[in-house]
């Protein structure tokens, strides 16, 4: 008999944790919930670092700055995260793979809320110069790391062990975290905008969101660790071959796997901050518009966005989730290419910010619903755990990393036309990368 290394590694506390839930029992729908969760907050976690590079960051770290270009730059250390992702990946598979799995998830968790929360604490440029831009950055960069260190394997052990006629519903329950994190966030600082005034807000108002993170990071990390610490749930990633393989390894044999796999989702990861971000930003910039009113607009787009979750998951098991993913990035092609008219349904229109907000939340649902499947479609199983993460880590660093950044300096430069140009380029490397990788035909 082999021994998992990861198991043998284990620290005690995780041995003893194991011990202690040696009866519990590990059904689809319980690992459904601790991806939800766990999903959930790490988004949250993420969106309210996005919501405040527009509202609060130029104002209060980069006030030397005219609006624009302090935007610009809350926007490039907003872009520091998706760049330290694929390296917390790689570092934290060594934890996993010396002190087991529950030890990097709660090290990781622990890290993400803590650097978030810690963002709350830190004081303006005003009071400390450049080093408030500093700590800002790496906390930043922490909390890229820890989201790389994030990846438990849920999600793939619940399409592995979800009925085969029902892969599609299965694969899309992991993205509910994506609305759900961003209707908590949007919810809270349009809270704040709304009830307080500008000066106590820019004081005190946007650091509660902030501070709010560590204790939704503690409540997921317990609802992961009680999936995590059962034997039967170790079991399951043994069955799968759910374990950390070292990414030598992984370029060795999948590398151009990895590539492909990077490129399906891009047009949904490129929509994605296109719908969240940006257009805080645009508003803010460019329109008298309440920002409160505003993230209450995409607070009802982001429960359009998870009914457009569900509703992918239904029509992926009736037609293939391959089928969908080309449906919906010819979709957002001739989204996008309406997009290029923006200048004549966006603008100042308050009308028509609207309708570009729901309609793009919906094309994003039904798009993210199904690339959690479609990253990891072409790996073995031995290389799925591994694989999968630094797969999701690249298509976020290329699809939606940079967004906000490169989109608002373009469409400020040149108009918002290039908004919908840069979207098509990104539903464009999808249809082009879905034609590389048929495995998904296969499978479905």
């Amino acid at each position: 008999m082999t021994t998992n290394p990861a198991s043998a590694n284990s620290s005690s506390l995780e041995r003893d944790a194991q011990v202690a839930m040696s009866h519990g029992h590990v059904s689809p729908n319980d690992i459904a919930l601790g991806v939800v969760i766990g999903r959930a907050s790490e988004y949250f976690d993420f969106f309210v670092f996005g919501i405040a590079s527009v509202l609060v960051f130029p104002k209060v770290f980069f006030p030397f700055a005219e609006p624009l270009a302090a935007t610009l730059y809350s926007f490039a250390i907003f872009a520091l995260a998706f760049v330290a992702r694929p390296i917390g990946s790689i570092l934290f598979m060594k934890v996993h793979e010396r002190y087991g799995r529950g030890v990097k998830l709660t090290i990781a968790l622990f890290l993400l809320g803590g650097s978030t929360a810690a963002i709350s604490f830190l004081p303006s440029y005003n009071a400390i110069g450049q080093v408030a831009i500093e700590l800002l950055a790496v906390l930043r960069i922490l909390q890229g790391l820890a989201l790389g260190g994030a990846w438990d394997g849920l999600a793939s052990l619940l399409a592995l062990n979800a009925p085969r006629e029902r892969r599609g519903w299965y694969a899309m329950i992991p993205q509910l975290g994506a609305p759900i994190g961003f209707m908590v966030a949007s919810a809270l600082f349009s809270f704040f905008v709304v009830n307080l005034t500008p000066d106590d807000f820019l004081d005190w108002g946007w650091r509660f969101p902030f501070f709010c993170a560590f204790t939704i990071n503690v409540v997921a990390l317990f609802a992961r660790l009680r999936l995590i610490a059962t034997p039967e749930f170790t079991r399951l990633l043994d069955k799968g071959h759910l374990q950390p393989v070292g990414i030598v390894d992984l370029t060795r044999h999948h590398a151009l796997d990895v590539w492909i796999g990077a490129f399906v989702p891009l047009a949904s990861f490129a929509l994605f901050h296109l719908v969240t971000i940006f257009p805080i930003a645009w508003n803010t910039l460019n329109s008298d518009r309440s920002a409160g009113d505003f993230l209450m607009v995409q607070f009802s787009g982001a429960i359009i966005c998870a009914g457009a979750v569900a509703a992918s998951g239904l029509i992926a098991d009736q037609i293939g989730r391959r089928n969908i993913l080309i449906i919906s990035a010819g979709l957002i092609t001739v989204f996008a290419c309406g997009s290029i008219l923006a200048p004549l349904i966006f603008g100042e229109n308050a009308i028509g910010q609207t309708i570009y907000v729901n309609v793009g939340f919906m094309l994003l649902g039904l798009s993210y619903g199904q690339t959690a499947g479609a990253v990891t479609s072409r790996l073995g199983q031995r290389y799925r755990y591994s694989g999968a993460a630094l797969t999701s880590d690249l298509a976020w660093l290329f699809g939606a990393g940079f967004a906000p950044l490169v989109v608002l300096y373009l469409s400020t430069e040149y108009g918002l036309a290039l908004v919908g140009v840069y979207l098509l380029s990104g539903a464009l490397a999808t249809l082009l990368a879905l034609s590389l990788d048929r495995s998904e035909l296969r499978q479905m």
